[in-house]
């Protein structure tokens, strides 16, 4: 009895703590809200300093954001498809592939990829792509869209594709003997079976994967040249949202200049709430 009684003291205890822990973590994500709100109204209403136009020309008086808006969506969307095809293609390897030492050595080197910080992909790019870009393919100086876009792919593909194995791996388990005992092939299993099974899932592991990609600094502000222009291809520079607040906190207070970070915050933060939202009403409706 007195073991029961000190039970249900222990579990009232850490319910209380998580609830402490929840709503502090409440407050805080409520009041960065707040300061975002505060400080981007007067940008957003200022009707002399348009934030939604194309030009950035501070010393004329213009400090649109939509070039980088829309640099920003170009590479989260091009980066997220292409490494959510490429996830795709390793994770019907894991699953078909008969070379089991093979997966496992897959496996484990996603996992580290996984932990290897942005940086070092940001450092081997400069060493590496940038060069090929500049000097083999000549296609300028090399800072593009185009290099970001290699290096984000290479840091959100292992996010998609553990969250990928992850929910894969039980339903293989579950539904390939009966599969192949109704006479599907494996491709036919994953295909028309395991798939169809999870779409909820492989489209809230494409969000996070996006989610990734829009809110990365270091290999936008490293590699994508930090052009305040609309990007015709993907060899143009570009700059990125995060990758402008990055460059513009160094500027003097109170300045347009430096306003237009909390634009771009705001519109960030909507952006990563908007995506968090829309996987819960796909996890709700799973």
């Amino acid at each position: 009895m007195q073991s029961h009684n000190h039970t249900l003291k222990q579990n009232c205890w850490m319910q209380g703590l998580l609830m402490i822990l929840v709503v502090t973590s409440g407050l805080m994500l409520l009041a960065v809200f707040c300061f975002l709100i505060w400080f981007s109204l007067p940008v957003f209403l200022n009707e002399t300093s348009l934030v939604f136009s194309l030009q950035w020309q501070p010393e004329q008086g213009h400090f649109g954001i939509l070039a980088m808006v829309f640099g920003t969506l170009s590479l989260a969307l091009i980066s997220t498809s292409a490494a959510f095809v490429i996830a795709l293609g390793l994770n019907s390897f894991c699953l078909l592939s008969r070379r089991r030492w093979l997966v496992i050595i897959l496996r484990s080197l996603l996992k580290f990829m996984a932990a290897v910080p942005t940086v070092v992909y940001g450092l081997a790019a400069l060493f590496l792509l940038l060069p090929l870009l500049r000097n083999g393919l000549q296609l300028g100086s090399g800072y593009s869209l185009f290099a970001a876009i290699c290096m984000v792919v290479l840091l959100i593909l292992p996010v998609i594709c553990v969250m990928l194995d992850n929910i894969t791996t039980p339903l293989w388990q579950q539904y390939a003997l009966g599969a192949q005992a109704l006479g599907f092939s494996p491709e036919q299993t994953y295909m028309r079976v395991i798939l169809p099974h999870c779409k909820v899932n492989i489209c809230g592991a494409a969000l996070l994967g996006f989610n990734r990609a829009i809110g990365d600094t270091m290999l936008p502000l490293m590699l994508a040249g930090n052009a305040t222009q609309l990007p015709s291809g993907v060899f143009d520079a570009m700059r990125s949202l995060t990758a402008h607040i990055a460059l513009v906190i160094a500027t003097d207070q109170g300045s347009e200049v430096y306003n237009s970070l909390f634009a771009a915050g705001m519109i960030l933060f909507m952006s990563s709430a908007c995506i968090c939202l829309l996987s819960r009403y796909l996890v709700g409706r799973n």
